[in-house]
């Protein structure tokens, strides 16, 4: 398994300065959101939204997925490391995936978090409150 570190991380204060944040509310879950799927120089970049409505601060936090092809055969089991994830707050990560066109992707799972954890140890919330989108429409994530 190759783990992914992200290229690019903005938080919700970021967000909001640049006038596109909102007020969020606690929801009890961990929101993660495929929001964009582009070609670079080093293979499909995909942009993530990751919210956490939890009451719980992650100061780490990694899923492990799998990556299909347009067959619908698993090519790659990835962990994509999203970090520091503070309650209440958005994060915008992106990831590359190495040798590898966005067009030849037709789905991305989530097998489970790898990581969770606040300054009190391990936590539950990344696996029991997770909701999956994507704005991706060529690529399932679920």
């Amino acid at each position: 398994m190759i783990a992914i570190r992200p290229l690019l991380l903005v938080t919700a204060a970021a967000l909001q300065i640049a006038g596109a944040g909102a007020v969020l509310g606690q929801t009890g879950t961990i929101e993660l959101e495929l929001n964009t799927a582009v070609d670079a120089e080093a293979g499909c970049r995909l942009t993530y939204v990751a919210t956490n409505n939890t009451s719980v601060a992650l100061e780490k936090s990694s899923y492990e997925v799998a990556v299909y092809d347009n067959d619908g055969i698993v090519q790659r089991l990835l962990v994509l490391e999203f970090g520091w994830l503070p309650v209440g707050k958005t994060r915008v990560v992106q990831f590359d995936l190495p040798e590898q066109k966005c067009g030849t992707i037709s789905r991305i799972s989530v097998n489970g978090p790898v990581e969770c954890s606040s300054g009190k140890g391990e936590e539950k919330v990344c696996r029991d409150n997770q909701i999956l989108s994507s704005r991706v429409r060529t690529i399932q994530f679920n």
